[in-house]
């Protein structure tokens, strides 16, 4: 693409030492390091970096433009703009030819849940004779048994992207699902993505040390549905409290599918049971009945289930062979993994409350009547400290034993995180404390007699453990096995 077609197509204030419009732009840049020559290098203000100040570096390294929302003292092309973090996604979309609108995006939001049912409907596009590729937390994949690659970020910015999107679209493949932080719509990562669909799973608290308030949260995960138009599809889980604010922002010509448990749905579990070997329960779908057997456990997973089966709906793909497909399903990487048999150890991604609470009751629906249940957890650093307390609460609530440990630290001090956790306990008899994590899991293999569960939450599938000068390789999984000593479950 052409400096002259970037400028033609984009809202600019004014136009600084740009001579030579007819310049190809090779790709985009905003992280200065990695500039190349003939990148427009994008000047992105965030929370702790204000790109304006590497512009120079940028440059050096041989970018033809620097697209920025002051004029600044450089000798070099400036294209002055009101918002980079908005442009940003304009110039991407426009660089890549809108790929978007060559595809079928799905776009799955929430709280909790988002990887798992991005990686359910993946399946269900498949069992359809239809490929799909996915993108998310874990990273992104073309298919379901391809391998993972680059996850930096749950939904990638925007340059990112927009590449995926047009690789994809390279591929062939016509059907896309991915999850949608609130992160990333705030930060106009997928402006100009143009979504076909919409997932809500739950709303509950996180991120509120960047979003501050719950209200705001929800705002930024309604970005997704507003921008819904007509011929689009909404699913919207009816039990959450947020359920209905979210159906009053969608266009009233777009298909809403509701599903859920306890309130009136589209979509309805009833007679839910769980065992050792999973959940089974009822699926009501527009008052016909299926019989639906899990190979995955808890009642996040039924709802997650659900909402798989709810986009199938939507899909107009045949409800029972969604469901078939699903039944032969295990988890996803780190969700309510069993990792260990006798004890049974579980390792769960939940950093929430909400999430820490349905993985317990899912883990107490399972354990026998004549164990315990092992609760090991932290909280991570520089992120919302207000989470930490109730979680706290929640684990001294559900579990026989409670073991607080260090989750990803960053830059706070460790046994600040776990002060903050404790103060939700009404009682420390029940708790051990130990701040180095491996540390920690072999105090719950200690504990844990053949008949107990134990759940070590908070990291899941990630590999690492941020510290506070370095990240160092941690994978909660291969010291669960490592501990433990016994037989993958």
């Amino acid at each position: 693409m052409r400096l002259d077609t970037l400028v033609d197509n984009i809202n600019y204030i004014e136009l600084v030492n740009l001579e030579d419009l007819s310049e190809e732009i090779a790709g985009i840049s905003y992280n200065s390091k990695k500039t190349q020559p003939n990148d427009i290098f994008i000047c992105l203000t965030g929370e702790h970096v204000d790109g304006h100040e590497f512009a120079e570096e940028a440059v050096a390294n041989g970018a033809c433009a620097c697209v920025v929302e002051r004029r600044l003292n450089l000798d070099a092309p400036q294209i002055v703009v009101s918002d980079t973090s908005e442009i940003i996604a304009q110039i991407s979309d426009l660089f890549y030819a809108s790929p978007s609108k060559k595809l079928n995006i799905i776009g799955v939001t929430g709280t909790n849940g988002k990887t798992t049912v991005t990686h359910l409907i993946q399946k269900i596009y498949e069992a359809n004779n239809q490929e799909c590729a996915l993108i998310g937390t874990l990273g992104h994949k073309f298919f379901s048994g391809d391998n993972y690659r680059d996850a930096k970020h749950t939904t990638p910015q925007a340059p990112e992207l927009q590449a995926l999107l047009y690789k994809i679209n390279e591929k062939c493949i016509k059907n896309v699902v991915m999850e949608v932080s609130s992160h990333a719509l705030v930060q106009h990562r997928v402006d100009y993505c143009d979504f076909n669909g919409a997932v809500f799973t739950n709303l509950t608290q996180d991120h509120l040390d960047f979003h501050i308030t719950m209200n705001n949260y929800f705002k930024a995960k309604a970005i997704l549905f507003e921008n819904l138009v007509a011929g689009d599809f909404a699913v919207i889980n009816a039990d959450d409290e947020y359920a209905s604010r979210f159906m009053e922002v969608i266009s009233p010509t777009v298909n809403i599918v509701t599903y859920g448990v306890n309130m009136s749905a589209d979509i309805k579990a009833k007679n839910v049971v769980f065992n050792h070997d999973g959940a089974s329960f009822t699926c009501v779908v527009r008052e016909k009945e299926y019989n639906v057997k899990l190979k995955m456990n808890g009642m996040f997973s039924v709802y997650n289930v659900l909402a798989a089966i709810a986009t199938a709906y939507a899909l107009k793909f045949d409800v029972e062979k969604s469901i078939k497909t699903l039944e032969e399903l295990g988890g996803v990487a780190g969700r309510f993994e069993i990792i260990i048999n006798k004890p049974t150890v579980i390792v769960d991604y939940a950093h929430t409350p909400d999430g820490l609470e349905n993985v317990l009751k899912a883990a107490k629906d399972i354990k026998p009547s004549d164990g315990k249940l092992i609760c090991l957890f932290g909280c991570g650093g520089d992120r919302d400290a207000t989470k930490r307390p109730k979680m706290g609460r929640i684990a001294e609530e559900l579990a026989d034993k409670v073991i607080v440990t260090s989750d990803n630290p960053r830059s706070e001090d460790p046994q600040q995180i776990i002060t903050d956790i404790l103060a939700g306990f009404k009682s420390v008899n029940n708790v051990i404390v130990e701040p180095d994590r491996e540390l920690a899991i072999k105090e719950a293999y200690k504990l844990a007699n053949e008949n107990d569960v134990v759940l070590v939450a908070g990291k899941g599938h990630e590999d690492y453990q941020i510290l506070a000068d370095e990240t160092i390789h941690f994978d909660d999984r291969e010291k669960v096995r490592e501990i433990f000593g016994k037989e993958i479950g």
